[in-house]
């Protein structure tokens, strides 16, 4: 159906994360095309419209826009709370959906949307950037190929300061440190084993005051894997920035820092069973360009994306869980999961990094 033309992409939410990665992403992926903007926002409208050169669209215009026969996808940058409803009426309009994690607020959300994208034919994807990160991809191999020994253990830290009035602490907007920051670490745990846990338990605290009165300030949790392994992970809203993840085997690890971000050189240190690390560093590259360029290969190829809408819902279901276990004090079981494909090698981009242009009325870093 498409050849190799080009996939029209527009872009719905303009927020921070949307001006500051996504936008200019497409100038890295030459086989898609930024097609619309999508923002209620009058002044992004004005300003992004004449710096992108494409029509703008409110949200009460979404609907005409998929009807336009202008866009072939879209990718939504939105707050969480409203993941479901745009990818629901996209999919309604056999418009292929590029959604930001947490895929969704929680899992009968996941299922809607992935039932509505199945149900018409489209591609659903979920924006696991990391999945095509050169850096997090080699660290896969080396575990899959047997340089830790067996992979045991696993501990993640995701934390940043998220100051008074930033949109995420907002509780209605269905974020906190959990659903913003924990979700990569339970990613990145189910890729580092190459499993999916069967057992969660989680914690959560907060200094008082008004900034963490309606999403709490960090998390923790432990999740229980096949086979007897363990990962722990902690998160947090009112932290120093702190991004890493380490995989511990039977002869030796794995660490990643940074390891989550789309910002900057990421070091990954090999430790072998003589206690000898290697370092390697891996250059900042445009992660999210590379998103886009392969969720058009998958619509061009007509394939299925790898974290395609069952991985996001995956990792909603681990998250209900923890909230679960948090609320009730108690191990909660999760699973069984679906089989799907994991993260490979083959999967690895490398696109170089095109700076953004000056943001346009964007507010505060989201850290997506």
């Amino acid at each position: 159906m498409f050849g190799k033309k080009k996939i029209r992409y527009a872009v719905v939410g303009a927020g921070w994360f949307g001006q500051e990665a996504v936008l200019p992403g497409f100038a890295s992926a030459d086989n898609s095309e930024l097609a619309a903007i999508v923002s209620g926002d009058e002044t992004k409208h004005r300003e992004l419209g004449k710096k992108y050169g494409v029509p703008t669209y409110t949200y009460e215009q979404y609907d005409e826009l998929m009807a336009g026969g202008t866009i072939d996808a879209v990718y939504i940058v939105l707050p969480n709370s409203m993941h479901r409803e745009y990818t629901v009426r996209a999919a309604e309009r056999k418009i292929h959906v590029l959604c930001e994690k947490p895929l969704a607020s929680n899992t009968r959300e996941c299922e809607e949307m992935v039932e509505a994208c199945r149900h018409n034919g489209v591609k659903l994807m979920t924006a696991y950037r990391l999945h095509l990160e050169s850096a997090n991809l080699a660290a896969v191999k080396a575990i899959r190929d047997g340089k830790i020994g067996e992979p045991r253990l696993f501990h993640g830290i995701n934390a940043q300061s998220v100051e008074e009035g930033n949109t995420r602490l907002e509780g209605d907007l269905k974020g906190g440190p959990l659903m913003d920051l924990g979700v990569y670490c339970i990613n990145a745990a189910r890729y580092a084993f190459g499993d999916d846990p069967i057992e969660v338990t989680g914690f959560t605290a907060s200094l008082p005051g008004e900034r963490f009165a309606e999403v709490p300030e960090m998390v923790s949790a432990v999740m229980r894997f096949p086979k007897d392994r363990l990962a722990t992970f902690s998160c947090g809203f009112g932290e120093s920035k702190v991004s890493e993840l380490r995989v511990i085997g039977t002869s030796g690890d794995i660490r990643l820092d940074p390891a989550y971000s789309f910002r900057g050189e990421i070091a990954l240190f090999l430790t072998d069973d003589e206690g000898k690390t290697k370092t390697s560093t891996y250059k900042e590259r445009d992660q999210v360009g590379a998103e886009i360029h392969y969720f058009s290969e998958c619509i061009r190829d007509d394939r299925e994306p790898e974290p395609n809408g069952v991985e996001g819902m995956i990792d909603l279901a681990v998250i209900d869980g923890i909230k679960e276990s948090i609320r009730t004090k108690r191990a909660v079981a999760v699973g069984p999961f679906p089989t799907k494909e994991r993260p490979s090698h083959d999967q690895e981009y490398k696109l170089s990094k095109v700076s953004p242009p000056e943001l346009v009325n964007a507010g505060p870093p989201s850290g997506k």
